[in-house]
């Protein structure tokens, strides 16, 4: 049987943007403050699950909700069971949107909105691959399960309790990543580096009071902020940092107090390159100042350690793996009052040969004149690999090339995908490598013609996969 699979998505195009706009209408970043026993996450996440869960329901599949954490829209019968692992949460909008984050908009070809990449529109084009499938009456031997979280962005809160209730599939995918495959990811840890000694200060010319930056652990933080009490003139020497740096700012004096802001560029933190971190370009100004003890030995850590050292350098944690490359270590929050304990957090990323004990306590050596401590995240994540001969990953690869055209090749990333949770599981597109990753940035994107691309190649995938 001779399958056209594009003409099949080309078909279903109205419907397909329809269910994406109704997903991307949901401001679906996790809210704990809006948090209940109904929406555990806050509202966003709920209603996205329930949103997409309404889809399947709508056209006929199984659908279950695991306590609106998390979600499953089935089909077909068989005693193995293919998973495809998606997600409904976002990261939040962020400033520097040209468009409304939460409302579709086509342009000039472009698909745009917060989730339109990351990973509701990759979710969109793997439900309608099944629809496809479905529709055509393609015979199957196994059974297909396309699983949705709501909190992958975060702690995976959604996917953990799902493991706690469900069978897990056999094998499977997520649609969360690039195409032509992802079939490593390095390990991920959070680390709190506390600082116990800096809570106390002597007074100086210039008091930091408060330095704060970033919105999520994974994001590289593209405001910083910092308020300064004393008497000072600090317009030129800001205004010429401003000029010598790829940051843009804002200085706004009242009295004796000065706040000073920073404007990067907001990246994912997998590729911390890709951004420009306003806190340690922030840090770097301020450390030039007379400032009070403990303000000044928080800013001068930030810029002799963090600073445009996003391979932990400077920290004696540099790592480099021949399969899965570099590991990445991207500064993302950050906390300082004054008279309180500062903090700031630390996202590392790294591949085999090193783990998460050597980085923490590589890093208490290096900082150890602060006498700092170092909490690590409850969701840690360690590197995870399937070989390219495994049939899955072949699999795979085989569609893309037909599809496409293109020869495939695996690829390790830093990011870390629902593909993990299964010993054979892997990530698959949505991403071309070829196009520019918007993921967590303003103006968040999709090429209109690649979304219905991905919706192909996810209908012969599943079909080859489970039939």
């Amino acid at each position: 049987m001779t399958i056209d699979w594009e003409k099949e998505v080309q078909q279903r195009t109205p419907e397909m943007l329809a269910d994406l706009a109704a997903l991307i209408a949901i401001n679906s970043s996790r809210n704990d403050a809006e948090a209940t026993a109904s929406a555990p996450l806050g509202e966003g996440p709920r209603d996205a699950l329930l949103k997409v869960l309404s889809f399947g329901e709508r056209d006929g599949f199984t659908t279950k909700n695991i306590d609106n954490l998390a979600g499953r829209i089935e089909y077909g019968n068989g005693t193995e069971a293919l998973g495809i692992f998606a997600h409904m949460d976002v990261v939040p909008a962020g400033e520097g949107w040209a468009t409304e984050p939460f409302k579709l908009t086509e342009q000039d070809g472009k698909l745009i909105g917060r989730g339109t990449s990351d990973d509701k529109g990759p979710s969109v084009a793997a439900y309608y691959g099944l629809k496809i499938v479905r529709d055509l009456g393609l015979p199957l031997s196994k059974k297909v399960q396309l699983i949705f979280g709501t909190d992958e962005e975060s702690d995976w809160t959604g996917l953990n309790r799902y493991q706690e209730t469900e069978k897990m599939p056999d094998f499977g995918f997520s649609p969360d990543a690039e195409f032509p495959i992802i079939n490593g990811e390095k390990g991920i840890t959070d680390l709190t580096i506390k600082f116990p000694t800096l809570a106390q200060s002597k007074a100086a010319t210039l008091t930091l009071t408060s330095f704060t930056a970033g919105l999520r652990s994974n994001m590289v933080p593209q405001n910083a902020k910092a308020v300064i009490t004393g008497a000072a003139d600090l317009a030129t020497a800001f205004e010429a940092f401003l000029a010598a740096n790829p940051v843009t700012g804002q200085l706004k004096q009242t009295g004796a107090t000065s706040t000073l802001t920073v404007i990067g560029k907001v990246a994912h933190s997998m590729a911390p390159e890709d951004g420009i971190n306003a806190a340690t370009y922030l840090a770097t100004f301020l450390a030039d100042l007379d400032l009070d003890q403990a303000g000044k030995a928080y800013v001068t850590i930030i810029r002799d350690y963090f600073h445009q050292a996003d391979r932990g350098q400077h920290l004696n944690i540099a790592h480099t793996d021949e399969i899965m490359g570099d590991l990445t270590a991207s500064p993302d929050l950050f906390n300082y009052q004054a008279g309180t304990v500062p903090d700031l957090l630390l996202n590392v990323r790294y591949p085999k040969g090193t783990d998460a004990a050597t980085i923490t306590r590589n890093i208490k050596q290096t900082l150890t004149d602060y006498q700092v401590e170092i909490v690590p995240s409850a969701h840690s994540m360690t590197p995870h690999y399937v070989a390219p001969d495994d049939p899955l990953v072949a699999t795979l690869l085989s569609v893309f090339e037909a599809r496409t055209g293109q020869p495939g090749h695996q690829e390790v990333v830093g990011g870390g995908t629902y593909g993990r949770l299964l010993k054979r599981g892997v990530a698959f597109g949505a991403l071309f490598d070829d196009r520019e990753n918007v993921m967590h940035q303003a103006n968040e994107y999709t090429l209109k013609a690649d979304f219905l691309k991905a919706a192909a190649i996810y209908a012969q995938a599943i079909y080859e996969l489970a039939k």
